[in-house]
């Protein structure tokens, strides 16, 4: 009996050790996770001013007709390139945005890719490509987008660059990527670009010889390192366009998700060490702690792009516009949130809907390709702005206080588009931009061209009241009114006005 209690209480004592070790070893752990945590950058680095304002959480934009979602954790995801800095701003566009959504109690997570060129409204009732958001106002302006348009409550976020998702697949020693000819052939041509900017090297994928007659088909599986995968998620100009890029980045986290749920403790302090150092969030180090415990059992299952159902706009480049937006928004929270979440997209939704296709002419201009375009083509004509001044006019300006039509090749005036005034003797003829006005009836030199001279509205023909004053002469009823021809023909709610047009980098 005394030796089966001896026994006994060895056991005992072992077990007693092995519990210490494993706290041991789970406090030295979590103490290695918790001093990498405090590399995570806070704050954003900018030339201007050498450092940015931490993230200002106060400045988020929220939907207050959203649906409050129990269960579910949402945040957005942001690409930077660096390459793509807007030249008056000196910030980048966020080429890459998406959605996750984390089931709290399944934990699967879900990601939605927002086409960069989907046209939205990025604040202040500027319409524009969404990815110009980040330029604008950072995080903020862009996480402010995706919530008032999307009628979303998101207000955490995660932002990287190319040299965190080179450094990323390099540390899990790369990955195994199915490739067409095409994509080969994007891929080689951004690696050296990518290489350049990360200050890594590559080995180019040798092309098949002979090309394979579908040059779109998957030809064959490649082993990619960082590089080369960064390069492959940039590729925007196959058949499937930016739709194909994003499918391309979100298969790569999904992949990337895979070999970090194997991968062992020196691998993860490895991208601990080196990518977090990239990486820009709002999260505090306590939340992010409190999820790793967790993290094994996520699973990225399903993705898609946004919208679900879109057009193309050729309005100035190439645009994509959501057919229509209240009922891609519908299905949008359906994929994030089920079926049963019983949503109802909000006026705001409703409003920027009509809005978005009146500032492209009215769904009857919209195509379902998209315009061809190349690697080569400029950055100039492929971004434009719509903004709400309250002026009551509408006309695009070009930014030089001259307007043009993108849709009917309107010439350049120069004068005041609200007044009417000096349009001849400082900046030439007013020509109206739609259809409804020209050079001998919407203003000419011996109309509204002279200072002081008549106004000659160019909706509905002749008005001359005012002499050119905003309530004669430019509002939406008697002075450039859409439905007498501005901006392609399409009808406009009621004081929206058209006024700043200028081109950005980075398309």
């Amino acid at each position: 009996m005394a030796g089966k209690g001896k026994k006994k209480k060895r056991i005992l004592f072992a077990i007693e050790i092995i519990v210490l070790l494993l706290f041991i070893g789970g406090l030295y752990v979590y103490g290695q996770i918790s001093a990498r945590m405090d590399k995570l950058v806070k704050n954003k680095v900018t030339e201007s001013s050498g450092e940015r304002a931490a993230f200002d959480d106060s400045k988020i934009v929220t939907n207050d007709t959203a649906p409050k979602m129990t269960g579910y954790r949402t945040y957005a995801l942001f690409g930077i390139d660096h390459r793509s800095k807007n030249a008056s701003l000196g910030s980048e566009n966020s080429d890459t945005m998406i959605i996750a959504s984390i089931n709290n109690d399944t934990q699967e997570v879900r990601l939605v890719s927002i086409y960069r060129d989907t046209l939205l409204n990025i604040g202040n009732g500027t319409y524009a490509k969404a990815n110009a958001a980040y330029a604008y106002g950072g995080p903020e302006q862009a996480i402010s987008m995706l919530n008032t348009n999307l009628d979303l409550n998101i207000t955490d976020y995660a932002t990287v660059d190319f040299n965190a998702l080179t450094a990323a697949v390099d540390a899990v020693g790369g990955l195994e990527i199915p490739l067409s000819y095409a994509e080969m052939v994007h891929m080689n041509s951004y690696c050296k670009e990518t290489s350049e900017e990360t200050d890594k090297e590559y080995t180019p994928v040798e092309l098949p010889d002979p090309k394979p007659e579908d040059e779109e088909a998957i030809y064959n599986i490649y082993h990619l390192n960082g590089v080369q995968v960064t390069s492959y998620c940039r590729i925007r100009y196959t058949a499937s366009l930016d739709m194909g890029r994003t499918e391309r980045q979100r298969k790569v986290i999904q992949m990337l998700t895979q070999k970090l749920k194997k991968a062992g403790l020196t691998t993860i302090f490895n991208i601990m060490d080196e990518v977090f150092p990239m990486v820009e969030t709002s999260l505090t180090k306590t939340e992010i702690l409190n999820m790793i415990p967790t993290l094994l059992g996520y699973h990225v299952d399903q993705t898609t792009g946004f919208p679900l159902n879109y057009k193309f706009s050729n309005v100035r480049g190439s645009i994509i516009v959501a057919d229509s937006l209240e009922s891609n928004v519908k299905q949008l929270h359906e994929f994030l949130y089920g079926s049963s979440e019983n949503y109802t997209p909000s006026q705001n939704i409703l409003d920027a809907s009509a809005k978005i296709i009146a500032i492209v002419g009215g769904a009857d201009k919209l195509q379902d390709e998209a315009p061809a375009v190349s690697e080569d083509d400029g950055n100039g004509n492929n971004e434009f702005f719509w903004q709400d001044d309250g002026s009551g006019g509408n006309a695009w300006d070009n930014g030089n206080g001259g307007y043009s039509d993108p849709n009917n090749g309107g010439t350049t005036g120069g004068g005041d588009s609200s007044s009417g005034d000096d349009n001849g003797s400082t900046g030439g003829d007013y020509v109206d931009p739609g259809t409804g006005g020209d050079t001998t009836g919407g203003g000419d030199t011996s109309g509204g061209g002279n200072t002081g001279g008549d106004y000659v509205d160019p909706g509905t023909g002749g008005d001359t009241t005012g002499g050119g004053d905003v309530s004669g002469g430019g509002d939406t009823s008697g002075g450039g009114d859409i439905s007498g021809g501005d901006a392609g023909g399409g009808d406009v709610i009621q004081d929206d006005v058209i006024v700043d047009y200028e081109s950005v980098e980075g398309a």
